[in-house]
């Protein structure tokens, strides 16, 4: 079965900025299944400052400590 992004529910989403980059941090349930945490990077761009998807990866102790909040607020949703 292929994605159908019309069944995926958004319940929460909020994201944080950094130096170069943005984290979002997002509690999804896709097709009515259980709730998700799902942490993405956006890395942005010097030249036109607009965001492009980038590989999670390993997160610094300032991305931890900036994304830390959501985290709590997410965990309170799942």
């Amino acid at each position: 079965m292929a994605y159908d992004s019309s069944l995926d529910q958004q319940f929460f989403a909020k994201s944080w900025e950094g130096s170069g980059s943005k984290l979002t941090v997002g509690v999804y349930s896709y097709n009515n299944g259980p709730k998700k945490l799902q942490i993405s990077r956006a890395l942005l761009d010097q030249e036109s400052g607009r965001p492009s998807f980038a590989k999670l990866g390993r997160l610094t102790k300032d991305e931890l400590q900036g994304i830390w909040p959501l985290l709590e607020e997410a965990l309170a949703i799942l």
